[in-house]
């Protein structure tokens, strides 16, 4: 039989919103250790001595998420110092890239166990890090503005597809739609009880992403402000909100899972990564799902649930324009927008959340994508077993 890279557990903490919600007083090494504990809880055979590598994605490595984070979060969760630990940054996509990484060092053979995952405490460290230095080569007028602000590339992407500010309130209420939904009927299993230190130092347990507005109408989305451009269509609203958050995917080769009589969850099919303008980043997927697709050996006819992680609404809706999916599989219990976008933690968020979906609704194959800051795409496809 060939070796596959295979998913045994995977799972989130609840979403936080940053700076005045549920995990502001917590520390994202300790939310992450508590995370992949309950990871291994899933799968009980399976010994913490074993992992061979642990691979940890976050976008800004900074202050509590500094100095190799991972292999902090390894000793907190209770790995052993012979197991090694990597911090992976790749913006938006880091835990993706973890899952991808991963998955290589697998079907190489160079590993059989792995502990992968996401973090990033918007609240602790702040988008874009605390003393960023500038190469002037790379910014300023007539430069090819490498990192040009989030809000101004989704600005392009709504001038260029010709997509209106109603299209996206009304994509966005959907995604706060779909997300309450799922609360509402309990289908956010993925999820597992975190603890949050609250402000006189006691513990409170939080199982419930805050994001999701239950109150929200079209008329609110319609009265809020532009947010990065006078007479722009991107707002507060329907972007995804700064959030607070940790996730785990354990992995391994299928042969290691049969010797443990551990049964997988799904297989890694096939990966990708693209690069693009930075102007233009939003449509970093339109150019990795296909080259992920192909290295699947699928068509995209062939994915039955779709995850794109939902930066802004108007990101999603250029996406899904060049791609021409079925929106009707699009990230079924709502998305970034909804649920908030913890920059190095969303990869494996919603690798845990397509997992979740694709058993619930007894579908095969997911796909999941997201757009990079710096112009990039990183797609995966996945298939359960």
């Amino acid at each position: 039989m060939t070796n596959e890279a295979v998913i045994v557990s995977a799972v989130r903490s609840p979403m936080g919103r940053a700076l005045k919600g549920q995990f502001i007083h917590t520390r994202i090494d300790d939310l992450a250790a508590e995370v992949i504990k309950a990871a291994f809880a899933k799968v009980p055979q399976l010994k913490p001595e074993w992992v061979e590598d642990v691979l940890i994605g976050c976008a800004m490595p900074e202050g509590e998420q500094g100095l190799n984070v991972a292999r902090n979060i390894s000793f907190l969760a209770g790995i052993p110092f012979s197991s090694g630990a990597v911090t992976i940054n790749r913006f938006c996509a880091s835990s993706l890239t973890a899952i991808n990484m991963a998955a290589a060092q697998i079907l190489s053979g160079a590993v059989d166990i792995c502990v992968t995952g996401g973090i990033e405490s918007m609240s602790h460290v702040s988008m874009g890090g605390f003393n960023p230095s500038l190469n002037t080569k790379l910014f300023g007028p007539g430069k090819p503005a490498a990192y040009i602000g989030m809000g101004e590339t989704a600005e392009m992407l709504s001038q260029k597809y010709k997509i209106t500010r109603e299209e996206q309130d009304k994509f966005s209420y959907g995604s706060h739609q779909k997300a309450v939904k799922a609360q509402k009927e309990g289908k956010l299993k993925e999820i597992v009880e975190c603890s949050a230190v609250q402000a006189d130092g006691s513990i409170k347990k939080v199982k419930i992403d805050e994001g999701p507005r239950e109150d929200t109408t079209l008329e609110k989305l319609a009265s809020l402000k532009p947010a990065f451009k006078k007479d722009g269509t991107v707002t507060a609203g329907n972007s995804s909100p700064l959030t607070d958050g940790a996730a785990c995917v354990i992995m391994m080769s299928s042969a290691k899972a049969k010797q443990l009589g551990i049964k997988p969850i799904a297989k890694v099919r096939g990966w990708a990564v693209a690069g693009v303008d930075p102007a233009y980043m939003g449509v970093g997927p339109v150019y990795a799902v296909p080259k992920a697709l192909q290295k699947a050996g699928m068509k995209l006819a062939d994915v039955d649930l779709l995850e794109l992680n939902e930066a802004f609404a108007v990101q999603v809706l250029a996406v899904s324009k060049e791609l021409g999916w079925d929106m009707n599989k699009l990230n079924v219990h709502g998305g970034a927008v909804a649920l908030g976008h913890p920059l190095g933690c969303s990869g494996a968020r919603i690798m845990a959340t397509l997992l979740n979906a694709l058993e619930i609704y007894n579908k095969p194959v997911g796909l999941e994508t997201l757009c990079v800051g710096g112009g990039q795409g990183v797609a995966t496809v996945v298939e359960r077993i």
